[in-house]
């Protein structure tokens, strides 16, 4: 059952969600070469909790740190560990927040250094893809236009969208009805609501759309070793038009990246 949000629950969320975006402006800072990511995730976690926050991540279904961090062919829910990046590979990194009873969740996917063209191209459908996403969050619509949208857009390029995992809703669970496939068809699935609030998240895949599950339990990586992308935002519907509660200006700021794309889905512009 999809679970509408009041307007204060909403604030509520957008606080979350703007810490989680703090932390990615903050660890974008701190990616490069030389740098592991259990030294990133060391970073993460004491800023949340100096946000009087706490780590979404921690714990849940048993995870063992802050940050999911899934470098070059892995998808998601990569382990942070001791080995350091290095020039041309990319990080994905998902970070969840709980700050009053409410979760904010997203994530983004940084190139260390630089990186091949085809993988730099496959960076910027991804987050365009998400974008398209959004865009057909709307009253009226429904779970698989917004697949549809993200589908449509990265199949065009080639690439492989991943089928097992998916977007959610969020609010006082960090993964509540409904589920949100990056794939569909028009017109199918649940229909979206006012004051709704859901993660869109593509996970692209360069090659296949097939991925596979290691021994850990977590990490997921693609079946051909191919690069993946993965860019996630939170989004209300206010209004019957879906407005964006996290922000990646945080992270354009920190690496000078002149990006205003997500003022379109702003009543208005974000001050940092």
């Amino acid at each position: 059952m999809i679970i509408a949000k009041t307007k204060e629950q909403i604030e509520l969320i957008r606080e979350s969600a703007l810490i989680v975006s703090q932390t990615l402006g903050l660890i974008a800072k701190e990616i490069k070469p030389g740098v592991s990511t259990l030294q990133l995730d060391k970073i993460a976690e004491e800023f949340i909790r100096d946000q009087g926050a706490i780590p979404g991540f921690l714990g849940l279904y048993d995870f063992p740190n802050t940050l999911c961090m899934s470098p070059n062919s892995q998808v998601v829910h990569g382990i942070p560990n001791n080995t350091p990046l290095v020039d041309g590979d990319i990080i994905s990194v998902d970070c969840g927040v709980l700050k009053n009873n409410f979760y904010g969740d997203h994530a983004y996917t940084f190139a260390v250094g630089e990186i091949a063209e085809d993988t730099k191209k496959l960076l910027e459908v991804t987050k365009e893809s998400l974008y398209q996403g959004i865009d057909a969050l709307k009253t009226g619509n429904r779970v698989g236009d917004v697949g549809f949208a993200i589908q449509q857009y990265t199949e065009a390029y080639g690439y492989g969208v991943v089928r097992e995992l998916v977007g959610h809703g969020l609010g006082k669970k960090m993964h509540e009805d409904p589920e949100m496939p990056n794939y569909g068809r028009r017109g199918r699935g649940k229909k979206f609501i006012e004051g709704m609030v859901v993660a869109i998240e593509p996970m692209i895949n360069l090659g296949t759309q097939r991925i596979k599950q290691h021994r850990d339990g977590w990490t997921i990586t693609t079946l051909d070793n191919k690069p993946s992308a993965h860019f996630e935002h939170n989004i209300a519907i206010v209004e019957g038009k879906p407005e964006i509660l996290s922000s990646f200006k945080y992270i354009h700021e920190a690496l000078g990246i002149n990006d205003h794309r997500e003022d379109d889905f702003r009543k208005s512009p974000l001050v940092i």
